[in-house]
């Protein structure tokens, strides 16, 4: 595909939407919807400068630092427990019911156990962000082939190197998946911790702008973390197409046959 093409198709509907925004906002005098002309100038004004620094940079650190953390911990504890039959039949109930708890309702048992600080926020964004990336890892290396597997166990591919050459790379594309949800939850996590007993960041700040009725910079900083969204699918692709080569070669591959 062209770059023309490839741009094209990455901005079209965007446009789209922002055009057909504009035309039904033409001559509106609602409080409640700013024009994108208005909306464009309040981002401008509130998120670029000292206020990017004081909020958007400290919720970033958050978002990665959690993020970062699931991913380890979801992937190191998913090869364990996907690896040993046993293991996986103790946890499974266990898993299952903390999986089933929503994340906003653990915020004020952690606020409690942990404080009210930016571990807090991190923590939260943990116990949401992890089931995915943990669940996929599982199922990735229960998919492992057998054949594969087998054929390394004769072959003496035990430990960290069967690990490495054949349980990662087979669960791989799984993993991705749970990775991609991963980064969704942990954004909306990421605000709903901040909306707890929080004196900065995008999530406190948003509610801030709700309750002073600041109706434009309440939509600005909306579109903040729709910005933010897209950054992250943006990195998650690059990033998945190159650890994930092979795979991606093989399905180019298998859809030209």
């Amino acid at each position: 595909m062209s770059i023309a093409k490839r741009t094209a198709f990455l901005l079209g509907l965007p446009l789209l939407l922002i055009l057909l925004w504009w035309v039904t906002t033409i001559g509106s005098t609602s409080f409640f919807v700013p024009k994108p002309g208005e909306l464009a100038q309040t981002f401008v004004d509130v998120w670029i400068g000292d206020r990017f620094f004081d909020d958007v940079v400290p919720s970033l650190t958050n978002l990665v630092a959690g993020v970062v953390l699931a991913i380890v911990l979801g992937i190191g504890f998913g090869v364990l427990i996907g690896s040993v039959r046993w293991l996986r039949a103790l946890t499974e109930p266990t898993l299952e019911f903390f999986r089933a708890l929503p994340p906003p309702v653990l915020v004020p048992v952690l606020m409690l156990l942990i404080g009210i600080n930016d571990t807090m926020k991190v923590a939260v964004i943990i116990s949401g962000a992890i089931w995915p990336v943990l669940l996929n890892t599982i199922e990735g290396v229960r998919a492992v082939d057998s054949v594969l597997s087998d054929s390394a166990r004769t072959y003496g591919i035990n430990g960290w190197a069967r690990v490495r050459h054949l349980v990662l790379p087979s669960a791989g594309p799984q993993i991705a998946a749970g990775i991609r949800q991963c980064l969704s939850i942990a954004l909306i996590l990421m605000v709903i911790s901040e909306m707890f007993a929080s004196s900065a960041g995008l999530g406190f700040t948003i509610v801030q702008f709700q309750r002073s009725f600041a109706i434009p910079e309440m939509w600005s900083g909306i579109v903040v973390l729709g910005l933010i969204g897209i950054i992250l699918s943006f990195i998650f692709q690059w990033t998945e197409r190159r650890v994930l080569r092979w795979y991606h070669g093989l399905r180019e591959v298998e859809n030209a046959g």
